[in-house]
């Protein structure tokens, strides 16, 4: 959804804007509960879910990425699947920078191509509210710093399911550090298995002395500036846009015009520098991270069980 997430969907004291939108919120539940009522599918192929309910900034665009990594790694031919839509096409980029990626109308449509094709496990980036598919294994992301807002649906909260919607998760997997409240939250809905995930830049060496302009159009833009802080890369300043915003010619001569005023590098996402026009890429730095799993081991045998 390409929206600038309001400042009330993670606080986690009632707001007036919560309460207003709370009738909004009930109707969007009741058409959830319709959608979740649809038969779902088996395909010939194992399914593998990369889901969230948080809406946005949760990871399961890096996650996704990683689990194609480890699924060929264990003789599969993976293949991503993802449900088009036109302001999604930055999460397309990004995958089909890792390996084929079937983008159609609906996610099914997605794997009778991957099957098609002759690819034998589909990623799915997104789709744990989709009952249309049967999946084999379902991980639903979380992002420490956000978790579940102010745990109201949408539009009063940040919530596309209830939190109870964890007992159609195989596992849970969150980026940030560990959080003994987040994990007893999650052990009273069902006993899952929780893993821990962080982003570790790759490029620092070239950006460590340099100072810096950060930019970004994605979930939380906040995490994207603290995680450049944590490495201790000298950010002068920053600004945040809406998740999968369309940067023009005027924001990007803006951007341009107030790194050149401090004497900085203009520094982005990897996720918003593939929806940024390729005259003006020349002038921008990518910050290129790796997803690191902790207990990776253990994440790898359950998905080798899975598929």
């Amino acid at each position: 959804m390409k929206l600038k997430k309001p400042k009330f969907w993670d606080n986690p004291k009632l707001s007036i804007w919560s309460i207003l939108f709370f009738p909004f919120s009930l109707i969007y539940f009741f058409l959830s509960y319709i959608k979740q009522l649809k038969r779902s599918k088996k395909f010939h192929v194992p399914v593998v879910c990369v889901g969230n309910i948080y809406l946005g900034g949760t990871g399961k665009t890096p996650l996704a990425k990683e689990i194609f990594k480890i699924t060929r790694s264990l003789g599969k031919n993976p293949a991503f699947v993802k449900k088009y839509y036109n302001y999604l096409e930055d999460e397309i980029k990004m995958l089909e920078r890792m390996g084929k990626t079937f983008a159609a109308k609906e996610r099914a449509e997605g794997i009778e191509l991957l099957i098609k094709n002759n690819n034998n496990i589909a990623i799915l980036d997104d789709g744990f509210q989709d009952s249309s598919i049967r999946k084999n294994f379902s991980i639903l992301c979380f992002n420490q710093k956000q978790w579940i807002g102010n745990g109201l649906l949408i539009p009063s909260g940040p919530l596309r399911e209830r939190l109870s919607s964890i007992k159609r998760a195989d596992c849970i997997v969150i980026n940030g550090d560990k959080d003994n409240i987040i994990e007893n939250q999650i052990n009273k809905i069902k006993q899952l298995k929780i893993f821990y995930t962080k982003y570790k830049p790759k490029n620092l060496e070239i950006l460590k002395d340099k100072k810096i302009f950060a930019f970004a159009g994605i979930g939380n833009p906040l995490n994207f500036f603290e995680l450049l802080k944590k490495n201790n890369l000298q950010l002068l300043n920053y600004q945040s846009f809406p998740d999968h915003y369309n940067y023009k010619k005027k924001d990007l001569d803006n951007l341009k015009s107030k790194a050149k005023e401090l004497n900085a590098l203009l520094l982005t996402t990897e996720k918003d520098y593939c929806r940024i026009d390729g005259d003006f890429r020349k002038d921008i730095e990518k910050l290129d991270v790796d997803l690191e799993i902790d207990s990776k081991e253990e994440f790898i045998n359950l998905i080798k069980k899975s598929i």
